[in-house]
């Protein structure tokens, strides 16, 4: 067993590292999606597993409880980043990975930037991970109705803005 600072890991720490690490590549998808940056996806999922680590002694380890309850955590991490990045702009860089994000140098990517930070959630769960309503609603720990609510609500908005964007570049011609 591991030791780490001189104290002796619980016999489930081995498995909830496991858990973690398992969930490590889906993390930075969703994570790369909603932040449309490669970069701060590692950092977010970094500060994710920091978190999770710290509260492991309230995992759960039955019925997929673990990565549900670590995206969970993704997800708190990446609101967290977009709510700073709306008062502090990031630059982002174009994502390279298969699938790739929309980044904030796309017309796709400002249009997203400019939604509220649980409608960019949304389209990452729904888009970038490719989940269910149902499924959408068991990670965010929400009503399956109030999952398609902001969905409909966050592709009406983001209809909205790239119309926008397309007048306004029309009356620049």
């Amino acid at each position: 067993m591991i030791e780490v600072a001189g104290v002796q890991p619980r016999d489930d720490d081995e498995r909830v590292v496991e858990s973690l690490l398992a969930g490590v590549p889906e993390a930075h998808r969703l994570a790369s999606w909603v932040l449309r940056d490669p970069i701060g996806a590692e950092d977010a999922v970094q500060e994710a597993l920091l978190r999770a680590w710290s509260k492991r002694r309230s995992i759960r380890f039955e019925l997929g409880q673990p990565q549900r309850w670590f995206m969970r955590i993704v997800l708190n991490v990446c609101r967290d980043e977009l709510r700073r990045r709306r008062h502090q702009p990031v630059a982002t860089t174009e994502p390279t990975a298969v699938g790739r994000a929309p980044s904030d140098n796309d017309d796709l990517g400002r249009a997203i930037a400019r939604l509220a930070e649980d409608e960019q959630i949304v389209l990452g769960l729904r888009f970038g991970r490719d989940l269910t309503i149902p499924q959408m609603a068991l990670a965010l720990a929400i009503p399956e109705g109030t999952v398609k609510s902001r969905l409909h609500h966050a592709l009406e908005h983001l209809r909205a803005e790239l119309d926008a964007d397309r007048r306004a570049e029309e009356q620049r011609r």
